[in-house]
């Protein structure tokens, strides 16, 4: 125990790679307040969830934040910022009464200390009341605190999370997101940890080394322009933003870039400076320009397929990800247009345009008057098939379309290649013996197993006492599960449940925003679950 910090460990949490003149301060300093961290009364706990190795990777962690500070980075400070407009505090959990911005805070501490723990690993939740937390948090504050005065800053530092205010490039601009989410210190055991495991994955399952290294290049582009964080869910651009702040003209930019597109395309031509695409799919027409793409003399033949990952920037479509062609073939074309996976990758650009919300408002006043005026339906396994099918044609029914109307609109799918096909059923019998469907006012009907005593209320047969606790964590936790279920929860069943009338279910219920967006990082934002098809031409 207490081995040595050395200059490759402090390393590791830099977006850089050759030492600065100011990391030799800083890896004592980590020294340091890892002796802090073993010393503490309650280190024989933090040992029982940290190797060594980890103290180590925490106490560089930790020294990293401080240097943050000191630097005037903006990483931190970013996320107080935008903690404080979302919650209307700096930080979750603890008692902020003499908290001050910009300088050290045991508070911050043990969030850090919190965040850490449960980030590195992910088979156990670790409470932030702990005292063991607390009490750690105390002695590396100290020790910061005392540095606080003649630490020097890192004058390099802050220019890796910087760009250019006229910067133009799209890969640019993705090359500082990758810097954000990839190489920095915040985000060192949540992205990058996730980035590593993945590509561990990738490696185990694919040994040809050409195709190995498309698959590790796509999963990092995907994981770039997708993976959101455990603090807040948010994208890397939108972290990106923050930290350039509202003065810089590209911070705008960033959050109008697009999410990616991965499809199969048409090329149906070119001119000197675009290349012309249609989303086989959908049949939406892009313009990809040239700018991003150094295969355009390779386009030869209308109608060729190509496979290719494409984003939005500055009101242009960038080639972002892999790429490969694919002779004309007319199985794959129709296996695309009769695909509801395929169309949905551009539902986005649909739902801009598209008064989405409406048509939810309509499907959930239908589904409330198809369940007795509820918004949720316990139900046995084998029957929710059956419930959601019922539903669904009392939805048409309350639409009271004609059959010209409805002849239209299944012409106009035809049109587009669009003939449907009916989904398998699901055993949801293998998961739980009984269920829910929830209507979800963000996307539509939401089917969740093993989770039903999490509600006691008048219309669940199914609630059994003992399992309410256990069924309220998975509802929280379960990443698969939306943050509108576990919020009608909250929001129903608070007052009934005795894992909310504890001191720590209070704090939990208190700051359950916070936790939904740790826990369910990349679903917290839920997305409307409805795919246009056959729509009337304007």
């Amino acid at each position: 125990m207490n081995q040595k910090i050395y200059i490759n460990d402090w390393l590791l949490l830099k977006p850089y790679e050759k030492q600065k003149i100011t990391d030799s301060y800083y890896l004592k300093l980590s020294n340091d307040v890892k002796h802090a961290i073993v010393t503490s009364k309650h280190s024989i706990v933090l040992q029982k969830y940290l190797e060594d190795e980890e103290i180590s990777h925490l106490a560089c962690f930790l020294t990293s934040y401080f240097e943050d500070i000191i630097s005037e980075t903006n990483i931190w400070s970013s996320f107080i910022r935008i903690h404080k407009r979302l919650y209307k505090k700096q930080l979750p959990f603890y008692i902020l009464d003499e908290y001050i911005e910009d300088e050290i805070n045991s508070q911050d501490v043990s969030f850090l200390i919190w965040y850490f723990l449960n980030t590195i690993q992910g088979e156990i939740f670790i409470a932030p009341f702990h005292d063991f937390i607390i009490e750690t948090a105390d002695k590396v504050a100290d020790v910061l605190l005392e540095a606080w005065e003649y630490a020097p800053e890192n004058e390099s530092l802050k220019s890796y999370y910087q760009v250019d205010k006229t910067a133009d490039d799209f890969y640019i601009a993705r090359n500082l997101i990758a810097t954000v989410l990839f190489k920095t210190y915040l985000f060192n055991t949540d992205t990058l940890l996730g980035l590593k495991q993945k590509e561990f994955q990738i490696r185990e399952e694919e040994r040809d080394e050409e195709t190995l290294m498309m698959f590790l290049n796509d999963n990092r582009d995907n994981t770039i322009q997708t993976s959101c964080t455990r603090l807040l869910s948010l994208t890397g651009k939108e972290w990106v933003s923050e930290i350039l702040g509202s003065h810089h003209p590209l911070s705008s930019e960033y959050l109008k870039m697009s999410q990616k597109i991965n499809a199969y395309f048409l090329y149906k031509g070119q001119d000197k400076n675009d290349i012309f695409l249609e989303h086989i799919a959908s049949a939406k027409k892009f313009k990809l320009t040239k700018k991003s793409y150094d295969y355009s003399d390779k386009l030869k033949e209308i109608d060729t397929i190509v496979f290719m990952g494409i984003v939005r920037w500055k009101d242009e479509w960038w080639f972002s990800g892999i790429q490969f062609q694919h002779p004309f073939d007319p199985d794959l074309i129709l296996d695309e247009k009769n695909s509801l996976e395929s169309r949905k990758v551009v539902n986005f650009l649909d739902h801009q345009t598209t008064d989405v919300n409406k048509a939810l408002k309509m499907q959930l006043k239908a589904f409330k008057d198809f369940n007795h005026g509820l918004q949720i339906a316990f139900i046995p396994s084998e029957r929710i098939d059956e419930f959601i099918r019922a539903y669904i044609e009392f939805y048409r029914n309350s639409l009271n379309l004609s059959d010209q109307e409805i002849n239209d609109a299944i012409e106009r799918s035809h049109k587009e290649g669009y003939f449907g096909k009916e989904n398998e059923p699901v055993n949801f019998n293998e998961v739980s013996d009984t269920g829910l469907v929830f209507f979800n006012p963000k996307s539509g009907c939401e089917i969740a197993m093993g989770v039903n005593s999490a509600f006691p209320l008048p219309n669940n047969p199914f609630l059994d006492k003992a399992l309410s606790e256990e069924h309220v964590m998975q509802l929280f936790m379960d990443e698969s599960i939306s943050p509108e279920l576990a919020m009608y929860c909250i929001d129903n069943c608070r007052t009934k449940l005795s894992v909310f009338k504890t001191t720590i279910g209070k704090k939990y219920a208190d700051n359950i925003d916070f936790l939904l967006r740790f826990w369910k990082k990349d679903n917290y934002h839920t997305k409307p679950a409805i795919t246009f098809t056959g729509k009337e031409e304007k």
